[in-house]
Formats: C-alpha cells, sequence, structure tokens
C-alpha cells in the first residue's frame, strides 16, 4: 500500500482488516455504552446553549458520531457537538436563521475534506498554543454566562447576547430568581462534583439530571423543563433534506463556514493527539479531517449542528476500554436507541440541571491552569493568550483568531531580529 493510499484509509478498515476478534467487540460495546451514557445529558445541554434544541445536540451525535468513527483517521476518536462550537453556532443561528446554520456546516464539511485532502491535516496543529487556549478560555466564560439565566431562573423575557449588556440584564433582573430552580441547579452541581469524586468513572452527569428530573417530577416544583420549553422530543432521526442554497447565500456564510471548519479542524486533531498519547497508536490527520468534513456533511442534512471530535468524550471511551472506531460507532448506535425508547423520558429534565452541566463543561474548557501560570510564561505568549482571549469574550471570535494569529507571528518575527 503506498503511502499516499494508506494516510487516506479510515482506520476503521485498517482495524477491520488486522483482524477483529469477539473479545474486542464486547470491549468496544462497553466503552460505547458508557460514552453514550455521558453523551446523552451533554449533547442536549449543547443543543440549547447553542441556541437551538435539545433534539439537534442528539442528532448530531448520533450521525456525526457514527460517520467520524466510521471514516475517521483515529482508533478511538468519539464525534458530535462540543463546547467549541456554543458561540459561533449561536451567532450564525441569530443572525442568519436555523437554514444559515445547516448552509454554513455544510460549506464547513467541504472545506475540510478539501482540507484533508491538500494534507493541511499535519499543518494545522501548529496554530500557536497561546491561541488555542485564549479562544477555548473565552468560549468556556461565554458558556458560563449563557447558563446563568436558567441556573437562577431568572424571569426575563430576553437575554442580549453580547457579554456585557447580558451582565448587566442578569444584575438588573437578580431579584426575580426562582429559589426552586437555583436548589436544582446547585443540586445537581453538586451531585455532579460528588459522583466524579467517589466515582470518577461513572456517568455524573446522566446521574445528576435524572435524580432532578425525579426531584422536580416528585415535588411538583414550578421551574421549567425541556418539556415545557421545547416540547416533546422526537423518537428518531428525522428526514434528510436540505434548505435553499443560493450563491448570495453561500459568500454570505462563507466566514462563518472557514470558522467551523477550523474550530473542527483543531478540536479533532487536538482530541487525535490526547487520544495517541493515552493508547500508544498514531492517528492519520489528513484522513481525520476528512472524516471530519462528512460528518458535518451528514450532520447538516438531518439538519444537526456542527460537529468535531470531543477530548472528554475521547478520553472516556479510553478509558472504558474502547479499542477501535467500533466502540465509537456502537456510541451513536446506543444514543438513537435512547432517543427511541425514552424520549417522552427526556422531557422532564429540568433547564437548571442542564445548566449545571454545561458549567461543568464550561470548567474543563476553561484550562485554568494555564491562566494561572501566565505569571512566569513568555511574556509573548501570555500577551498573545489575554488578547485572544478578552477578543473572543468581548468581541468576536472570528476577530480574535485572526488577531492572536497575526499576533503570534509579529511577536515570533520581532523576537527573531532581537
Amino acid at each position: 500500500m503506498t503511502d499516499r493510499v494508506a494516510q487516506f484509509t479510515p482506520k476503521l478498515w485498517t482495524v477491520l482488516r488486522a483482524g477483529y476478534r469477539l473479545a474486542d467487540l464486547r470491549a468496544d460495546a462497553v466503552a460505547g455504552l458508557t460514552v453514550a451514557i455521558v453523551a446523552l445529558p451533554l449533547a442536549m445541554a449543547l443543543g440549547i446553549a447553542s441556541g437551538a434544541s435539545p433534539d439537534k445536540g442528539l442528532v448530531t451525535a448520533v450521525v456525526a458520531g457514527f460517520l467520524i468513527s466510521l471514516l475517521g483517521g483515529s482508533r478511538v476518536q468519539i464525534g458530535g457537538p462540543t463546547g467549541a462550537f456554543v458561540v459561533v453556532v449561536f451567532g450564525v443561528i441569530a443572525t442568519h436563521g436555523y437554514d444559515g446554520l445547516v448552509i454554513a456546516t455544510l460549506l464547513a464539511g467541504l472545506i475540510l475534506i478539501v482540507a484533508g485532502f491538500a494534507g493541511l491535516g499535519r499543518y494545522i496543529r501548529f496554530v500557536p498554543q497561546p491561541v488555542v487556549t485564549g479562544f477555548t478560555g473565552g468560549i468556556a466564560v461565554i458558556i458560563a454566562s449563557s447558563q446563568v439565566n436558567d441556573f437562577l431562573g431568572l424571569q426575563m423575557t430576553s437575554v442580549p447576547a453580547d457579554f456585557l449588556p447580558k451582565w448587566r440584564a442578569y444584575f438588573a433582573a437578580i431579584n426575580s430568581t426562582s429559589l426552586a430552580a437555583l436548589a436544582v441547579g446547585a443540586g445537581a452541581l453538586a451531585l455532579i462534583l460528588l459522583v466524579r469524586r467517589v466515582v470518577p468513572k461513572g456517568p455524573a452527569t446522566l446521574v445528576a439530571v435524572v435524580a432532578a428530573a425525579v426531584a422536580v417530577a416528585a415535588l411538583g416544583l414550578p421551574i421549567d423543563t425541556i418539556g415545557s420549553r421545547f416540547g416533546a422530543l422526537p423518537a428518531g432521526l428525522p428526514v434528510p433534506a436540505l434548505p435553499v442554497v443560493t450563491l448570495a447565500r453561500v459568500i454570505e456564510l462563507l466566514p462563518s463556514a472557514l470558522i467551523i471548519a477550523f474550530l473542527a479542524g483543531i478540536e479533532a486533531l487536538l482530541s487525535a493527539v490526547v487520544a495517541d498519547g493515552m493508547t500508544g497508536f498514531n492517528h492519520r490527520s489528513n484522513q481525520e479531517l476528512v472524516g471530519m468534513g462528512v460528518a458535518n456533511l451528514g450532520s447538516a442534512l438531518f439538519g444537526g449542528l456542527p460537529a468535531t471530535g470531543a477530548i472528554a468524550r475521547t478520553a472516556t471511551n479510553v478509558r472504558s476500554g474502547g479499542r477501535t472506531p467500533v466502540a465509537g460507532i456502537l456510541h451513536a448506535v446506543f444514543l438513537l436507541a435512547f432517543m427511541a425508547l425514552a424520549g417522552g423520558l427526556m422531557a422532564f429534565i429540568p433547564m437548571a440541571a442542564l445548566a449545571a452541566v454545561l458549567l461543568v463543561v464550561a470548567w474543563g474548557m476553561s484550562e485554568a491552569h494555564r491562566f494561572a501560570a501566565l505569571p512566569s510564561a513568555p511574556r509573548g505568549d501570555a500577551v498573545v493568550l489575554l488578547v485572544t482571549f478578552l477578543l473572543t469574550v468581548l468581541v468576536d471570535l472570528t476577530v480574535a483568531i485572526g488577531a492572536g494569529v497575526a499576533l503570534a507571528w509579529l511577536l515570533k518575527r520581532v523576537s527573531a531580529r532581537a
């Protein structure tokens, strides 16, 4: 097999050709079920945080998660919706409507496929670490800020999109805090942290949202749930469909598509590198980009959200014994089964509990240890990180990434000449 063919061969094919045993299937099935249990509340929460609905997050996890494992270049990568997309997806939906997001996701998928076949996988990892840390930390702050309304149960008719106006509105409405919602959110948050401490491999988020749903139903607490806000969830996947695509819409949405593709590529390859360190195997970066591209095309066709490799879910897969891409495929199958069998029960999940889940996600994304180490970091790296972080929170993710990369390049040139 030539090197060119080898680098564009999905890992699933390599694994199956080498021999797939019953013991492998058992290990992958256990890992797939474990990851599906973890992914279930996360997918719904990320769908809501993105300005869409919980079923959109589930559809993304099923369709994109299946295709990423089927066609990707990593043995253990788990794909689906992630926190990195929340800011850009929310903005695209607010500005261009949900059809605009579908078109942007389709374009991003095509961009990723082209980038993979162009061999750009080996270069995307060279984006400066301070830029990655800066925009990831900024996204974490935005995600956490977006959950204050549901966590506190504030009585607000609308929430401003921008960071500073959002917090001004929160403080103006603070007297409308619902003690019931706050109790449920705080209880769910405490339960997640407790389960993670006592049973590190346990499905902490699922335990928390189930306990919160039972408590709200049993006590008849007057707080928002998925059902009261979004209605009943569908019991399966929607029929594939395409919005009307025109040249004007393509041009209008191309900048958003480029950002989605960039984020998908960065997070997927970072996750694959982490997985390599945990397993001892090497991923195929270019095929991973191709797989991500096809997965985003598939997600868009089913009305889902952008998708990429999820570092936390991938690590959970490895720690749970996942050996091959079959674990990721089974994770998607199990999620689809949950949608079919328990879609009605999901309507009882309180919004405050999902807000608690996303607060934990935001903390996990924040990379607080890197910010804590800034005083001892090289001055140039610290400046790039802080500029990228502040622009992400206060201005725009596109501006933040562009300015961060440009500033890192400029400081490197200046340092080289000094």
